[in-house]
This record gives C-alpha cells, structure tokens and sequence, in this order.
C-alpha cells in the first residue's frame, strides 16, 4: 500500500510552523519497518502578508494613522511510500493549538 501524503502547515507564529514540521519529520523518519519512506520537505511557501491602516484618533487628525500587519507562515511537505505504520504514527502525533494542519492523501 503506497500512498503520497500531502501536509500543509499554516500559522500566524513562525516558530510554531518550523517546531510542527520538525516533529513531522521526526515521526516519519521514527518509525520501523519504514525504509522506502521518501519525505520532501519542509518547503517554506511564500508569507501572506495582510496590512491594516486605523485612523489613531475617532473624530479629526486624519493625518494620524496606525497600521498593523498579520503574517501567515506556510510550510509543505511530501512523504511518499507510506505505509499503515507510518500513518498511524501521523494520526498519533499532537501538534501545538496555533498551527492549522491540512492533510491530502
């Protein structure tokens, strides 16, 4: 049974992303009887950047503006050749609260 996984990483921390994928990895790399198991990745996607202007006072000073900025990290990864043990070890695996994850077999 070989199957190509496809796992998206999403979250607004870049430090939770990176710390996800290397436990990602480590699952997959971990696990026995798994030696024609072939991971790509973690490859970084490009940032989703989303900027906010605010006006800092309600009534007048238009000219006083505060901008904000919301940055979405992305990573992806490919494991090919997986077998049951290694999905198995995937839907075992807990991930921090921050991080979207989105899986495509």
């Amino acid at each position: 049974m070989s199957h190509r996984i496809r796992i998206k990483l999403k979250s607004f921390d870049h430090t939770l992303v990176d710390k996800s994928a290397e436990k990602i990895v480590k699952t997959v790399k971990g696990v026995k009887d798994d030696k024609d198991v072939v991971l790509v990745g973690p490859i970084p996607l490009p940032t989703h950047t989303k900027i906010f202007t605010v006006n800092r006072s309600t009534f007048v000073n238009k000219k006083s503006r505060e901008q904000f900025q919301l940055s979405t990290y992305k990573r992806l990864l490919d494991i090919y050749g997986t077998t049951s043990k290694t999905i198995d070890a995937l839907m075992k695996l807990e991930l921090p609260s921050g991080v979207d994850v989105e899986i495509k077999v």
